[in-house]
């Protein structure tokens, strides 16, 4: 067990912290709560398989320094179009910049502090209850009803500063009939910190939102990320992933099919070289009647990369009429690579159509053979043969402007792997 506040990290002074004495008392109870429950195990289901023994909490502490965002990465350029701008950088709110009179950004407040937790409960689990606590930059987007935001809104979240702990904190509100789309941008320079967002979502009645994280941590950043959404009746979320950093990146994603008519597509690309690990625990559950879900996750790991995925559909007795779907795929480059495809399925009503695959194994060998029958180079055939498994998914992200830049960057790992394999 460790014992937050004390052990962990400094107490912080409650008396500082802005808010309600109400929300400063919900804080406190996380933290006490979070410092009976102690770190997960990797026994624990929700964590096998992870390296969570590995996490030394004592080297992190807690600081606001602040800062601007050193590199837009991936996201670069998604700034000049986009409708709003928020930047949190290493624990503080650096910038916000709204374009469109249809959003709504909210940093305190009580339409604030009564959003967070609505989604993600304040007991979710260990992490998350050490957001509740920490959290020092929340951010409430809210989009109004009867909207259509043509351009993303940008949320940035950078990471610059050595030894650093910090908990970011998004929620975001899709009011009724309204449709945008959220580009959150996850990055790092080359420093060991730990960084564990928190994304809470609420899709209104027939509202329509996509969610595209964009994860480009440095080598050695620890990363244990949650984001659960909740759909409304005939509404629609759209959730999407990209992958490409950290020492231990972890992704715990839900969705809640919770009104009438609901649906979801939850998708995930991710690449992991050397010794990073990629970890994926996704959950769909259907409350209501006549919903639907939809996940696909692609991937690649190789040098001595691990990835895990774990996903469960869970279709309760009251959702009839349901289609819900799960596929994971993950290619293998290199011997020392390992992966792990754990799907489930908990079903309480007969009427419905649901299926899981998954697959762990290396390149498609005919599809290689091919293009070298026709003179291509076989690690060239290689590169090409992964690029066209990452194609739908890639074509499918909400934003033309990131799926290009992505698929340039797994252009550039494939090539560099190509140079280190003819040395």
């Amino acid at each position: 067990m460790t014992s937050i506040g004390t052990t962990l990290f400094e107490a912080p002074d409650w008396t500082g912290i802005g808010g309600s004495p109400e929300h400063i008392e919900r804080r406190k109870d996380a933290e006490e709560r979070a410092s009976r429950l102690g770190l997960p195990s990797f026994e624990e289901e929700l964590w096998r398989y992870t390296p969570i023994d590995e996490l030394d909490l004592s080297k992190y502490k807690l600081l606001l320094p602040g800062g601007p965002v050193l590199d837009s990465g991936l996201t670069d350029g998604i700034d000049k179009e986009a409708a709003a701008v928020i930047d949190v950088v290493n624990g503080k709110i650096s910038a916000v910049s709204t374009f469109d009179e249809s959003i709504s950004v909210h940093s305190t407040g009580d339409k604030l502090e009564n959003a967070i937790g609505s989604v993600v409960s304040p007991d979710f689990d260990f992490f998350a209850d050490c957001n509740l606590a920490y959290n020092t930059a929340p951010v409430f987007v809210e989009i109004a009803p009867n909207s259509v935001v043509t351009s993303p809104i940008l949320i940035r979240h950078h990471t610059s500063f050595e030894n650093l702990a910090w908990f970011p904190r998004v929620f975001v509100h899709a009011g009724e009939n309204s449709e945008a789309t959220v580009i959150e941008h996850q990055s790092s320079t080359d420093v060991d910190a730990l960084v564990c967002p928190v994304i809470e979502i609420n899709v209104a009645q027939a509202a329509r939102l996509k969610y595209l994280t964009v994860q480009e941590h440095g080598a050695n950043i620890w990363q244990i990320a949650t984001q659960v959404a909740n759909v409304g009746r005939d509404a629609h979320v759209s959730l999407n992933q990209v992958a490409l950093g950290g020492a231990y990146a972890r992704a715990r994603i839900d969705t809640k099919m919770m009104g009438q008519g609901s649906s979801s597509s939850t998708t995930a690309v991710y690449f992991g070289r050397q010794k990073a690990k990629h970890d994926f625990r996704t959950f769909q559950k259907h409350e209501a009647p006549h919903s639907n879900s939809n996940l696909l996750f692609k991937g690649v790991v190789d040098d001595e990369s691990r990835a895990i995925y774990s996903g469960l559909i869970r279709i309760e007795s009251d959702a009839g009429d349901v289609n819900a779907y799960q596929t994971n795929r993950t290619l293998k480059l290199s011997d020392e690579a390992w992966a792990e495809s754990v799907p489930n399925l908990e079903i309480e009503n007969n009427d419905v159509k649901c299926s899981h695959a998954s697959a762990v194994g290396p390149i498609d060998e005919e599809q290689k053979f091919y293009l070298e029958s026709r003179g291509v180079p076989a690690d060239i055939a290689e590169a090409l043969v992964v690029k066209g498994f990452f194609a739908d998914v890639l074509e499918a992200l909400p934003s033309s402007l990131v799926s290009e830049a992505v698929n340039l960057r797994i252009e550039e790992l494939l090539a560099l792997d190509l140079e280190l394999s003819r040395r």
